[in-house]
């Protein structure tokens, strides 16, 4: 491919399980499921997740020597906290993520979950079940606080986001996000495992593009500080 000696590329069904079955049967009706009727929210995360391993099947069988990362996304967490406790978690979200990651590391593939919101209190049982990566981490979050991240999990998970699109971002100046892009920086990078980036899937259109710019030259300036020390 034409940029794969310079990027790694992404690719895989983006797999939203999570979010499909709070589509079908809407958000307060999934949690009386799991506790109402276990067998069946069991059921609808499975078939669910069925429908999306098949398609990757189908990726990787046909385009997989061209892709690094198999990419998937569900928000399990809010600004305040997970949207559900950890052994809902790992009843009935944990064994459709582990499909993935295991498909996706039977092609060789590294596995990032994008991930919004708070949701520390899921990252050991996804460590546990081998996820490599979490991406767009929101630092402004309750318990995503970078420097605890890196600290507990740097050495396990790669660490993705974290410079604040919500605020910094949007509401700074170049040089105010300059100096909180090098501030996550000089927390994430030492060591290895961390890719800069901001808190959010993509930037948002109302963000200053002067922040978007300087945020990626700082973010250059302290990959060639590291090189040139």
């Amino acid at each position: 491919m034409r940029w794969s000696s310079q990027y790694a590329i992404l690719g895989g069904d983006w797999s939203p399980f999570w979010h499909d079955a709070i589509d079908f049967v809407g958000m307060d009706r999934l949690y009386f499921l799991m506790y109402d009727h276990p067998e069946a929210a069991e059921l609808l995360f499975e078939k669910i997740t069925d429908f999306y391993a098949a398609v990757s099947l189908r990726m990787f069988e046909a385009a997989g020597s061209e892709i690094d990362i198999f990419f998937i996304g569900n928000d399990f967490g809010s600004q305040a906290g997970p949207l559900l406790g950890l052994d809902l978690f790992e009843r009935f979200c944990l064994p459709s993520l582990k499909r993935l990651i295991d498909l996706g590391h039977r092609f060789s593939k590294k596995v990032m979950l994008h991930c919004c919101g708070g949701f520390r209190p899921l990252i050991p049982a996804m460590i546990r079940d081998g996820l490599d990566a979490v991406h767009a981490l929101q630092p402004s979050a309750v318990g995503m606080e970078p420097e605890g991240l890196k600290r507990d999990f740097g050495d396990r998970l790669v660490l993705n986001g974290a410079i604040d699109s919500h605020h910094v971002l949007i509401e700074g100046t170049p040089e105010s996000v300059r100096e909180a892009t090098l501030h996550t920086l000089r927390i994430l990078a030492p060591g290895g495992g961390y890719i800069a980036g901001a808190s959010h899937d993509w930037i948002l259109p109302e963000t200053p593009v002067e922040n978007v710019l300087a945020m990626f030259d700082a973010i250059q300036e302290y990959g060639k500080g590291r090189q040139d020390g």
